[in-house]
């Protein structure tokens, strides 16, 4: 029997203060560059592996079975226009494939194939770069909201136990000048 009949906002909540911050820190702008790389660089490789395998150069006359491949390629679009980050970490694993690929085309095959796997290698590195940094930034700024989070929350810890000293302080005949009430 699950521990909670209500299910969690978005697949990969955790519920802690870290994963609160991490998305509920608005994108800087920096972050929405990376994001904005990442979905071009995805929607140039499904142009790019269509374009190869049924116009410019596929395997066989008239188009190939291999652009299927960009099918996958579809699946991260929108968690990448929402800036999950779950998204953006399988899809820095995803890309290693169609990286691969690419580099094997780009030393095996010849003409407008061996220009092509070059692209799909650059889009590649740069989809990868786009989705390492976005984390990196996003992470960044989720610890940077954590650490001021917590600094204000000692710093009124702070002033509400020093309120309550000097309260108690006030009330206490001992803490008066002159030492005890009956000295």
């Amino acid at each position: 029997m699950p521990h909670s009949m209500n299910p969690s906002p978005s697949p990969d909540f955790d519920g802690t203060a870290a994963h609160l911050a991490l998305v509920s820190t608005p994108p800087s702008a920096a972050a929405r560059r990376t994001r904005f790389i990442a979905v071009v660089s995805v929607l140039a490789l499904i142009v790019v592996g269509l374009a190869w395998e049924l116009w410019l150069a596929p395997l066989r006359e008239g188009g190939s079975w291999w652009a299927l491949k960009v099918l996958p390629l579809l699946l991260p679009l929108p968690g990448l226009l929402r800036l999950r980050m779950y998204t953006y970490r399988w899809v820095s694993l995803l890309v290693w494939l169609y990286f691969l690929e690419g580099v094997v085309r780009a030393t095996t095959e010849a003409g407008w194939s061996q220009a092509l796997a070059t692209i799909q290698v650059l889009l590649c590195l740069a989809l990868f770069t786009a989705c390492a940094m976005h984390i990196k930034l996003r992470l960044q700024a989720a610890k940077a909201m954590r650490d001021a989070t917590a600094a204000q929350e000692t710093a009124q810890a702070a002033s509400a136990s020093g309120a309550g000293v000097a309260e108690a302080g006030a009330d206490d005949p001992g803490q008066r000048k002159g030492g005890p009430a009956g000295s």
